[in-house]
């Protein structure tokens, strides 16, 4: 499995994550919100499959795991 996300994508992932979550466990949202763990685990191993489909990489390291 190659990295693929790297930087600040990694950082707004995770924090992106965190929040969603928070509000669906808060209530403040529906249940939409846990889907809050699709960015945040995708931000925590730092590879995202869509990326993959799509040609992208955010990650500046040359070679993967």
């Amino acid at each position: 499995m190659k990295l693929n996300v790297g930087g600040m994508d990694r950082i707004l992932r995770i924090v992106v994550g965190l929040v969603l979550i928070a509000l669906a466990a808060t209530g403040t949202v529906g249940w939409w919100g846990w889907l809050g763990v699709i960015p945040l685990l995708t931000g925590v191993v730092r590879f995202c499959p869509l990326y993959s489909l799509v040609g992208l990489n955010t990650c500046p390291l040359k070679t993967g795991k």
